[in-house]
């Protein structure tokens, strides 16, 4: 710390100018992105913290309600998360009377996941707002600038990770 109060960096250089486009970096698109990520959230956020969720439940409550029936093994795929991570969430989900988990038909140890009509509603609750947002940002394009959105958003995603593949 000097005379000032001031903690000295690792650097003796002090960079005082905001970082330019000299690297090629769109930056104005990754702002975008953080603040309309930031905004698409936080609607489902307030949601979930009423009941004591937060991000990974609105995850799994998500697919689980796209995906009746959906193996643990298939979720954990999709999610690109490890079982531990999982195994919490899913729990209190279960216990919570959101999800229900039932044993494979052909494999006893195989678990399927299920929404109950009160994990259908929370996940209609969280969706219901992010579809509004998503309405308002394309109203106004045709079918070709959804496709456009459609295609910049697939492409943001690691292609061993897309489930379909962009149209």
């Amino acid at each position: 710390m000097n005379r000032d109060g001031a903690i000295k960096p690792e650097s003796d250089e002090i960079l005082d100018q905001p970082m330019g486009d000299a690297q090629e970096i769109d930056f104005e698109i990754i702002e975008l992105l953080f603040f309309a990520y930031r905004d698409f959230i936080s609607d489902p956020d307030a949601i979930l913290d009423r009941s004591g969720f937060g991000r990974a439940h609105h995850r799994v409550v998500h697919f689980v309600n796209r995906e009746p029936g959906l193996t643990v093994a298939a979720l954990l795929e999709t999610l690109k998360i490890t079982k531990q991570s999982l195994a919490r969430v899913l729990k209190e989900l279960v216990d919570s009377g959101y999800v229900a988990q039932v044993a494979g038909p052909e494999d006893r140890r195989q678990r399927r996941l299920y929404p109950t009509r009160r994990g259908r509603e929370l996940a209609l609750a969280l969706a219901r707002p992010q579809s509004c947002r998503i309405a308002n940002a394309l109203e106004g394009l045709d079918e070709s600038g959804r496709a456009v959105v459609k295609a910049f958003l697939s492409g943001m995603i690691n292609p061993a990770a897309r489930t379909d593949s962009p149209e």
